[in-house]
C-alpha cells in the first residue's frame, strides 16, 4: 500500500442514532450521527414511521384532504347519472304500485 494516501481508520467510531441508540464500530470517521438504526427502523420494528425531512408527507396529506373536500362539494357526471337513475327507478316503482 502507498503511504499517506489512505484516510485514517478509527477502530472505535461511535455511532449515535436520533432515537438514542449508540454503538461502536470501525470507520474512517471518528463519530457518526444517523436518523435511523436497527432499533427504530420500520423494517426491523414492524411499526410504520414516516421519515419526513422536507415535510413531504404533511404536504401530501393536506393536499389529499383538500381534494376530498372539493370532491364532496362537486358532483361528477357519474354521481349525477346514478342519482338521476335512482330517482327514475323510484318514480317507476310508485307508478307500478
Amino acid at each position: 500500500m502507498k503511504k499517506e494516501i489512505h484516510p485514517k481508520y478509527y477502530n472505535d467510531c461511535k455511532v449515535t442514532c436520533a432515537c438514542g441508540n449508540a454503538f461502536v464500530t470501525g470507520s474512517t470517521m471518528p463519530e457518526i450521527r444517523t436518523e435511523l438504526c436497527n432499533k427504530c427502523h420500520p423494517f426491523y420494528t414492524g411499526k410504520q414511521k414516516f421519515v419526513d425531512t422536507a415535510r413531504r408527507v404533511e404536504k401530501f396529506q393536506e393536499k389529499a384532504t383538500r381534494v376530498a373536500k372539493t370532491a364532496a362539494v362537486r358532483k361528477g357526471k357519474k354521481v349525477k347519472k346514478a342519482t338521476a337513475a335512482a330517482k327514475k327507478a323510484k318514480k317507476v316503482e310508485k307508478a307500478e304500485a
